[in-house]
């Protein structure tokens, strides 16, 4: 990918800075990997331009979480949007960053990036365990012209609480009735079958080196270890690659304001070109912060991610927010987060 060189020195830039001790105009964050990629390329961009660090913890969605609700960081950052009565509980802002797809990724030899196609049902059959050979005949059908191999389907999913499984087992659930009732939709599921990874690097380096695997990570993992993405059959039935545009089609009907903090699941939605699992992710911060300059810090940060990012973004296959959520969050900011500023 001819972006990768950028992102991957900004990702040794934010990793050397949440290892180093925070620097008193550094912002520490805590939580998803799904946005990794970007936040490390929007952090070593703005730290060239202002000199102000991101110290960003990617440990997962449900680590982020706890990190907030202890206090040890100035925002936690989620894929699984928390509901209204957590963020009142606890007196958090929540509002979303950036958008982007989860795939399927596979490790079959012969079959390139591209070229097999999965739909939900059949998916949520190979995660139970169900379908456990690469020819089975609900893949052939779906892949007539394919080579697919009479060998064990290796199941590798996440091992942590994870925004990124949240948003995967929400999509299972919709699709999968007997996925709902029998594992479920959460950050953390009890995996009837395969091996845990932790983050989306865990889960596509243990796909990358285990042949006949499968696995779910962020779009930009896939590219970034030259995984084998498939296609999908969305919700309208037709089949689709996942790219920006796909991404942006799916979350093109979204109501941003009809849930508390922005939280808009955008799994399975209708039209001819969505992506059927595509996600926001979020960020999390106090309305009464522990310290008020460093949230003011933050914010600033955002605000020049939404302003100066997109193209950041796009060049990862991210979706930026769209200019009208983006006004009606930053509204939010200076109405419910109390940084003195």
């Amino acid at each position: 990918m001819k972006h990768w060189t950028a992102w991957a020195a900004a990702g040794l830039v934010a990793v050397a800075a949440a290892i180093a001790p925070a620097h008193a105009e550094n912002i520490s964050g805590a939580g998803a990997t799904f946005p990794y990629p970007i936040y490390a390329k929007w952090a070593d961009a703005y730290k060239k331009e202002t000199g102000i660090g991101l110290n960003y913890q990617s440990i997962g969605s449900g680590g982020g979480i706890k990190q907030i609700h202890a206090k040890t960081v100035t925002f936690g950052a989620s894929d699984a949007p928390r509901p209204g009565k957590e963020l009142d509980k606890y007196q958090l802002v929540q509002f979303p960053m950036v958008m982007g797809g989860i795939v399927p990724v596979v490790n079959i030899p012969g079959i390139k990036a591209g070229e097999l196609t999965i739909d939900g049902p059949t998916l949520a059959k190979i995660f139970m365990g169900e379908i456990k050979k690469w020819n089975d005949a609900a893949l052939q059908k779906l892949n007539p012209n394919a080579k697919l191999p009479n060998a064990a389907i290796a199941v590798v999913h996440r091992s942590d609480g994870s925004g990124t499984t949240f948003n995967f087992t929400y999509y299972l659930s919709d699709v999968s009735a007997d996925w709902k009732s029998k594992v479920g939709n959460s950050t953390s599921v009890q995996w009837p079958v395969g091996i845990g990874a932790k983050g989306n690097e865990g889960v596509a380096n243990n796909v990358g080196n285990t042949k006949n695997s499968i696995g779910y990570v962020e779009y930009a993992y896939a590219l970034q270890n030259k995984l084998t993405y498939t296609k999908m059959k969305n919700k309208d039935g037709n089949v689709v690659a996942p790219t920006s545009a796909a991404f942006q089609a799916a979350a093109a009907g979204a109501d941003w304001k009809s849930k508390p903090g922005f939280g808009v699941i955008l799994a399975n939605q209708p039209g001819a070109k969505s992506w059927p699992m595509t996600t926001a992710t979020w960020i999390l911060m106090y309305k009464q912060p522990k310290d008020p300059k460093a949230s003011a810090t933050a914010l600033k940060f955002f605000a020049w991610c939404y302003k100066n990012g997109g193209k950041m973004a796009e060049s990862l296959d991210y979706v930026p927010m769209p200019q009208k959520v983006v006004d009606e969050v930053e509204a939010t900011w200076k109405a419910e987060i109390k940084t003195g500023m």
